[in-house]
């Protein structure tokens, strides 16, 4: 395997890491319709300031958001709206077959 390849497959891991948590996804969900404020954000998800945050930079150190300040708020956004097109892949169609193939494996 490349360098190239190793280092492709870390970023792919990194992004769905990203996305193991229930949290992360429903921000994103939240935010699939446009730019939101932290303070709505907390509203939505009904967590606490400071957690808001730590999901919030995990997702933009993984590149998935940005954000620009106005005034004393900072505003989010999905920097490519492909990334719906991953999460959207997950059908629960798709995660039934999973489901039944992990069960087949345990019994």
């Amino acid at each position: 395997m490349t360098q190239k390849t190793q280092n492709h497959n870390r970023l792919k891991a990194k992004i769905f890491k990203t996305f193991s948590d229930p949290v992360r996804l429903d921000i994103l969900e939240f935010m699939r319709d446009g730019e939101k404020c932290v303070c709505e954000i907390m509203s939505n998800v009904k967590l606490i300031q400071p957690a808001v945050s730590r999901h919030l930079k995990i997702l933009k150190d993984c590149g998935i958001v940005k954000f620009r300040k106005e005034g004393n708020r900072r505003l989010y956004s999905i920097t490519d709206q492909r990334i719906f097109n991953i999460l959207d892949d997950v059908t629960p169609e798709l995660a039934s077959i999973f489901k039944e193939k992990l069960l087949e494996q345990i019994t």
